[in-house]
């Protein structure tokens, strides 16, 4: 098992959620067997617990199937040939890397409960019990690995949510809240477009292919892919040959040859696969990277497609109208985006304001995932950045002035206005998001209030017309220092009001206090160290693609009065 990062908690990938996931495996691979069809999960800030009503580990079995490596019982079945993984190593490894490791096994009424403290055992006990079968894991990680950590309960929200939605009929619990799915994928594209949905959600399931798709009035494209219930952040084979198939399904019925972009445009779906022998092309099993079954998925995907729109005429009008509409876009777009990129090369060859760095995404080149651009507020915040940033994986783009707000506008307005056009090009995602040149997208703006209006603008930017950016996490908020406070050779940087009391309650009351109010007050010298590999990088996380248009109607919109009297109610 490889956990991929270590992390605090903050963001959904990091290490303590990876640990959950191992354990929450083997309670639905229960499920998928036949046994139990509830799970239910305890949290708080540092400890997690999964039960399952599944048959329970055999008493005689327990402790070598949670402490020695290939001890799994997933070997030689028709059901486990579709696990993600078969060496029996997850439980081991969230063993080891947890302070407290505590299993519980109910079976025909005994029980047996042993306990261990990084990875060595501490009690053994046996007893009657009129539990239900099942197993019981507690675990909490071990702070001397991970740091001060805390569990999210929306993070564990969303990846509860996912094994609802791939294991239809399941119901788990987690603490006060609980999430089942009847209708599979079609429930989670239901809960990701919401309203934006323009026609009802096309759907497809057999043993191995399960897909689901509709188009809503958004911008860009959205998918999300499993592969043996493992979700694939990075896509891989199956979301290429599913995104092909979708192409070929739609022109097989259409008798068009309408583009890619034009179907795909405003377009939300999901696939999932379970594949005998999946191979993954990273440890933390984000990208699938199996080539031989691109045919298959290809055309199973085109043949339903095209089937289910002759059986559908009502929805077929509207798909097709909603891309003829598409192409109609694009067409009159071309004038505009050409008019654009003639502006831009009698300004300059290169971007202007663009300082690039050596790797970038996608680049076979170690640390091309590292690869960062930070979206600076001017060129006094922009030098501090480029002479103390690593010139190998960190970009900095200099805005000049506040961005458009562009709630409600049209995409036109990426050509016509300069800045934005520029970002744009900066990123390289003119033609989509495919072809993002960097990982991380970074907004470092100055700590007051125009800082906060420009950060807000580019927000508003990136989820009007990029959302997928967003939802894939690739943007994040610069957090700086707001205070220095200094006495003697002794320096210490706070992040809020209550580090600088702190700090000056330890140096004394003639320690001198420095407030930065802007990234340029911050020399060079100094700035290296908060983006260097202790930079605090805040994820701009959306959890439903269907909240994006209201929150951005009430922030960014025209109802200054409701906004006015959410201000004064909020101010503290």
């Amino acid at each position: 098992m490889y956990i991929g990062r270590l992390g605090d908690g903050s963001h959904p990938d990091d290490g303590i959620y990876v640990l959950f996931k191992e354990v929450m495996d083997n309670a639905v691979d229960e499920f998928i067997m036949g046994y139990g069809k509830r799970v239910r999960i305890r949290q708080d800030d540092l400890s997690c617990s999964v039960r399952d009503y599944g048959r329970g580990i055999p008493l005689g079995k327990l402790v070598e199937c949670v402490s020695e490596i290939n001890t799994g019982a997933k070997y030689n079945t028709d059901v486990f040939m579709f696990s993600v993984g078969l060496n029996g190593v997850g439980a081991k490894a969230v063993n080891a890397l947890s302070s407290r490791f505590r299993v519980s096994a109910y079976r025909d009424g005994h029980c047996r409960t042993v306990e261990f403290s990084r990875g060595e055992m501490t009690s053994d006990e046996t007893s009657d019990t009129t539990e239900r079968n099942g197993t019981l894991v507690e675990f909490t990680p071990d702070i001397e690995i991970f740091g001060r950590y805390t569990f999210r309960q929306e993070y564990l929200e969303k990846r509860v949510q996912h094994y609802a939605y791939l294991n239809a009929g399941l119901r788990i619990h987690l603490n006060n809240f609980s999430f089942v799915s009847k209708d599979g994928l079609t429930d989670l594209l239901r809960d990701e477009a919401g309203e934006s949905s323009i026609y009802p959600v096309i759907y497809y399931r057999e043993k191995t292919l399960e897909f689901a798709l509709t188009h809503t009035t958004e911008y860009g494209e959205r998918y999300l892919s499993f592969a043996n219930g493992q979700y694939t952040s990075s896509g891989g084979s199956h979301l290429s040959a599913f995104k092909e198939g979708i192409l070929k399904g739609v022109n097989a019925f259409a008798g068009k040859s309408f583009s890619g972009d034009d179907v795909r445009e405003g377009i939300i779906a999901a696939v999932s696969v379970r594949l005998k022998e999946p191979v993954f092309e990273s440890q933390t099993k984000t990208r699938l990277g199996n080539t031989d079954i691109r045919s298959w998925i290809v055309n199973t995907v085109r043949h339903e497609i095209e089937q289910y729109l002759h059986r559908n005429s009502g929805v077929a009008e509207k798909l097709v109208d909603k891309v003829q509409m598409n192409q109609k876009i694009r067409t009159e777009l071309q004038s505009v985006k050409k008019k654009a990129r003639e502006r831009a090369r009698q300004v300059a060859i290169r971007i202007p304001s663009l300082k690039d760095c050596k790797v970038h995404l996608g680049d076979q080149a170690p640390g091309s995932e590292e690869s960062t651009i930070f979206l600076t507020e001017g060129a006094s915040a922009a030098g501090s950045i480029v002479a103390s940033r690593d010139v190998r994986t960190q970009a900095v783009y200099a805005l000049k002035g506040k961005p458009l707000n562009c709630f409600g506008l049209r995409r036109d307005t990426m050509y016509k206005n300069v800045e934005i056009y520029n970002v744009m090009r900066a990123l390289n995602i003119e033609n989509g998001t495919g072809g993002l040149r960097y990982n991380r997208i970074v907004l470092a703006t100055d700590a007051d209030v125009d800082g906060m209006h420009i950060r807000n603008l580019l927000m508003t930017l990136f989820l009007h017309f990029f959302e997928g950016l967003v939802l894939d996490e690739h943007l994040y908020i610069l957090e700086t220092p707001l205070f220095r406070v200094r006495k003697g050779e002794e320096t210490v940087y706070c992040y809020s009001e209550e580090e600088r009391d702190n700090a000056v309650e330890r140096l004394g009351r003639k320690a001198e206090i420095t407030r930065f109010k802007g990234l340029g007050e911050i020399s060079p010298g100094e700035f290296g160290q908060f983006i260097g590999q202790d930079m605090r990088l805040i994820p701009v996380v959306i959890t439903r693609l269907w909240d994006v248009p209201d929150m951005l109607g009430f922030f960014m919109g025209r109802n200054t009065p409701d906004r006015r009297e959410f201000i004064m109610e909020n101010l503290r």
